[in-house]
């Protein structure tokens, strides 16, 4: 049959077919949970190698100047094993931490986790849950900027958007990979301080949606980092609420009274209704805006069937 001929019988609108003729081990070198999985093995390894030198490394200055020391060496790690090996891995290859447009993203996500988390914190104090007392004496803000900020905030993001949701979503769309990735996120912490699972469940919807759905609408890490960055570091160092269930000394002194439904308790605001009201409509909104954007995908055995490359936008 001529190609005329096949173009005259394929049905209107399907996307020509395209012939996989790739051997059958890089078909299941680039599989996506396969790559999933190396990548996941990768930053194993990495994490092993730091936590063996970390004692080390200990004894040559304060415990929490090496804490520094070590989230920075951490980050500026992960940083070059993923753009070394893991942003080539699997069929799609992408580059999720592109320097292109990096600045804008996270100061986007930075200042909208500041928004975000100051109006959470204002409606707090409008309902008689959260009162500021004086000054605070940040003595525990190098914990807070580093471990808390800067460490989850990029090599969750790695760990969380960069692989998992990458291939989650390679693998079985979407919708999928955001549901997946956003209840793995809320079980991460449920062994924090104070944590419940109403707390991992106000985690899972409140910051899983948001910073999914953040992934979603920009394509890159650098919005979701600036999130999730912007995020502890707003409500520890400035408003003095407890991250994630940890306490901290901001540059206020305040405290959470009240239901623990509104105030979250000693877990903090991220375990109250206001946050998971406020912070999962942001969420859902971004999410939406990735949908009206065509970021949206299908899952692989759909584009399989269709034998249309993998990407984003074939809804």
């Amino acid at each position: 049959m001529t190609d005329t001929a096949t173009a005259a019988t394929r049905p209107a609108g399907r996307p020509p077919r395209r012939p996989d003729d790739r051997p059958a081990w890089r078909k299941v070198w680039e599989f996506p949970l396969v790559a999933m999985l190396v990548a996941l093995a990768i930053l194993y390894v990495v994490y092993r190698a730091l936590r063996f030198v970390s004692p080390t490394l200990s004894q040559f200055a304060s415990p929490e100047i090496m804490g520094a020391v070590g989230v920075v060496v951490t980050v500026v790690l992960v940083f070059l094993v993923y753009k070394l090996v893991i942003r080539h891995l699997g069929e799609r290859k992408h580059d999720d931490l592109a320097g292109s447009g990096a600045l804008r993203d996270l100061a986007v996500g930075i200042g909208g986790a500041f928004a975000l988390m100051t109006m959470i914190v204002g409606i707090a104090a409008i309902l008689g849950v959260y009162r500021i007392e004086g000054w605070g004496g940040l003595s525990n803000w190098v914990f807070v900027l580093f471990a808390g900020g800067i460490a989850a905030g990029f090599v969750e993001e790695v760990l969380f958007r960069g692989i998992l949701f990458r291939w989650l979503e390679e693998f079985g769309g979407s919708w999928f990979a955001l549901l997946l990735t956003s209840a793995l996120f809320g079980l991460a912490h449920l062994d924090n301080d104070n944590a419940t699972w109403f707390s991992s469940f106000c985690i899972a919807m409140e910051a899983g949606v948001l910073l999914g759905g953040a992934y979603m609408v920009t394509r890159s890490l650098w919005a979701p980092i600036g999130l999730h960055f912007g995020w502890n570091v707003t409500q520890g160092l400035v408003w003095d609420v407890p991250v994630s269930g940890h306490e901290v000394d901001g540059i206020v002194d305040a405290e959470l009274t009240g239901h623990p439904l509104l105030s979250g308790g000693a877990f903090g605001l991220e375990a109250s209704l206001i946050a998971l009201i406020v912070a999962t409509f942001f969420g859902v909104w971004l999410v939406k805006l990735a949908k009206d954007r065509g970021e949206v995908m299908q899952p692989w055995w759909v584009r399989r069937k269709a034998r249309v490359p993998a990407k984003a936008g074939t809804s």
